[in-house]
């Protein structure tokens, strides 16, 4: 049957290694979970079991570039598949949400954070769902390279959903973050498919060129890829937004076709970017990792490290897309470790301080049974980057002190298409005078009526009218869906019930913080064993499969540099001035004067301090526009925890 659907549906003669397994469990009702390398055909072990299965398959995938390139790939084999996501205006949303329920889509894609809307869960739970799909599902243990909090809520939604059964894929999972995943979801041992991380067909070299010499490395390299007829395909990863349109524009310079890419640029700039790569127009990107997820370009020949990577699991997936046709490709890392200052400072600039804990904490405890947030406010309040702050949230409810229990958008306005008396008028009995209490209770502007649920729950007990959130939501989208109304939300509230409002604010304030230390902690530790992997003088193949407890790889691989003998050494940084040659607390005394003027209570810490002076910016920092002041990102070029030493010893 699976066979059949394979060669008649996608046209492929057969299953790729351990496609088949995955695909039968799911088939047979079961949850599995995939962890194959970059390229290696996740995709297919959800999208063939949705023509299988008798309702919708639901993803969850992290960006909008992985969406848009699955959904192409199965229209072009005529399977019926939608997304919902932030580029479609509200009718092309509504259309796509009709057509799910009337059950035209097979495959329903949507980012983990539509699961936060309220209007979207209400449609949701009102259509039979067969399967979820959590791509990149590392992302939800906290053990793995890009832990995001809201994929831990995943394992909620499948409850409220009431889904029978989960996939999980990713490319890069450690042997703890897939125990992490299986506990999650309760998927059988049986039921977990990995194909292992080797590949033999690239060739890995560490090469580290001192950073004053590393551009001109990068000419001699790429000249001979990019005059060959035709041009080899090549991308060239960098960390910093400026480094990339800077080191794109120099090899420009020396005559290379080559075109910077990262989130910086608009969406439209970005897209004709990788449309040209894609058709072989543009050979060569000098791109931030915002570059490369989902990018199914089979022909890259060529993958450069001119930056350091953010990790191990970041290395092996981004060298992962060079060579997927199987011919040989070529993975060059120049960096040293001139570069390693700039990835720690984004591991401590996200680390909250104990105080600005607190201040959450004091907020949870003074709310009583219930608490409400909006994100971007208690960010600003506590000072905590929204991340981070996403994270702590999840370790309160892991702590037992909150449960979350819905979102909602604070603010809902609209717009009618008509008079209102003649909304009305389409309805008959309690369903009219439920739509004549929407109206009432919704303030008028000149356009727009601005819903008011409290004053609406107050006409409903008065008039004897069920006038429930959900019940009124559900109304709203059908008017919208019949052409009747224009409706729009925002301001996004997370309510959490309180379930221990005794506690010891300071104690547990110490508790969390002790916890974010350790994580900052175990993620510079991370970064030290990227840097001992790429320094070894064993295979290094062979190293990056042992990291991911794949124990298919050869002793010896024969095509890295450590197996030809080249045992690479990172330069390390050029030395800088002491600390102790710069005036510190002249540096910082206009921020000082700042936060004294801003009222806000914000204590002058050496963490503040230190991220002021290594251009690490927070919350307040952004508010109060410390780019501007006299001082900030001075000593950038230095290691953030030396310099908040300095300022901690005075």
């Amino acid at each position: 049957m699976i066979q059949q659907t394979l060669q008649q549906v996608f046209g492929y003669p057969d299953f790729r290694p351990g496609q088949r397994p995955v695909i039968e469990a799911v088939v047979a009702g079961r949850s599995a979970a995939a962890i194959f390398p970059t390229g290696s055909g996740k995709s297919l072990c959800y999208q063939l079991p949705a023509l299988h299965l008798p309702h919708l398959t639901l993803v969850i995938s992290p960006l909008l570039a992985l969406m848009q390139d699955q959904l192409a790939f199965l229209r072009r084999h005529g399977i019926a598949a939608a997304s919902l996501d932030s580029s479609q205006g509200r009718e092309e949303a509504a259309a796509t949400m009709a057509a799910v329920t009337r059950g035209e889509i097979r495959i329903l894609m949507v980012s983990v954070e539509r699961l936060k809307n309220e209007r979207f869960r209400a449609f949701i739970r009102r259509v039979p769902i067969s399967l979820m799909v959590v791509d990149e599902a590392h992302c939800i243990s906290e053990w793995g390279h890009n832990f995001r909090p809201d994929y831990l809520k995943l394992p909620d939604y499948r409850h409220d959903f009431a889904i029978p059964q989960v996939l999980l894929l990713t490319a890069t999972a450690t042997p703890r973050v897939i125990a992490d995943m299986r506990s999650r979801f309760a998927i059988d041992a049986a039921d977990v498919t990995t194909t292992g991380f080797y590949r033999d067909n690239l060739d890995l070299t560490v090469a580290p060129v001192p950073a004053e010499t590393r551009p001109r490395a990068l000419v001699q390299w790429l000249r001979p890829r990019l005059a060959a007829d035709p041009p080899q395909a090549t991308i060239v990863y960098v960390t910093l937004q400026q480094t990339a349109e800077r080191l794109a524009a120099y090899l420009a310079k020396a005559g290379l076709p080559a075109t910077a890419y990262h989130a910086g640029l608009d969406g439209e700039r970005r897209d004709a970017i990788q449309r040209a790569f894609m058709a072989g127009e543009t050979p060569c990107i000098v791109a931030t990792i915002a570059f490369g997820m989902g990018i199914d370009k089979a022909d890259i020949r060529g993958v450069v490290h001119f930056d350091l990577p953010k990790s191990i699991e970041n290395y092996s997936q981004e060298i992962g897309r060079a060579g997927r046709d199987g011919h040989a490709s070529d993975c060059l890392m120049l960096a040293g470790r001139d570069h390693l200052h700039v990835l720690e400072n984004f591991v401590y600039g996200d680390t909250p301080e104990v105080h600005g804990i607190r201040r959450v904490v004091d907020e949870v405890l003074a709310a009583g049974r219930q608490w409400e947030l909006m994100l971007n406010a208690l960010a600003q309040h506590a000072d905590i980057r929204p991340l981070p702050l996403k994270t702590l949230l999840v370790q309160l409810e892991l702590r037992g002190v909150i449960a979350p229990r819905y979102s909602y958008f604070a603010d809902y306005r609209f717009k009618l298409e008509g008079e209102p008396e003649a909304l009305v008028a389409r309805f008959q009995g309690e369903r009219r005078d439920f739509v004549q209490a929407i109206l009432d209770a919704a303030g008028k502007a000149r356009t727009w009526y601005s819903l008011d649920f409290a004053a609406l729950d107050r006409l409903g007990a008065e008039r004897g009218l069920d006038t429930s959130r959900a019940r009124v939501l559900t109304a709203l989208d059908y008017f919208v869906d019949k052409g009747w109304m224009t409706l729009e939300s925002k301001q996004m509230t997370e309510v959490y019930e309180v379930l221990r409002g005794d506690l010891d604010a300071a104690a547990l304030s110490d508790e969390l913080y002790a916890y974010f230390r350790d994580k900052e902690r175990a993620e510079i530790a991370r970064l030290h064993a990227m840097l001992a992997l790429f320094e070894a003088d064993s295979c290094l193949s062979r190293r990056l499969a042992d990291w991911f407890g794949d124990e298919r790889a050869p002793e010896r691989c024969g095509h890295c540099s450590a197996c030809r003998g080249q045992a690479a050494v990172l330069p390390a940084a050029a030395p800088a001035e002491p600390l102790e040659c710069h005036d510190l607390e002249g540096l910082c005394a206009p921020l000082r004067q700042r936060l004294a003027e801003s009222g806000d209570a914000h204590p002058a810490t050496p963490d503040r301090l230190a991220r002021f002076l290594c251009g690490l910016t927070s919350p307040l920092l952004t508010r109060l526009k410390a780019r501007q002041l006299p001082g900030f990102a001075a000593l950038e070029t230095y290691p953030y925890a030396e310099v908040r030493a300095r300022l901690a010893n005075g």
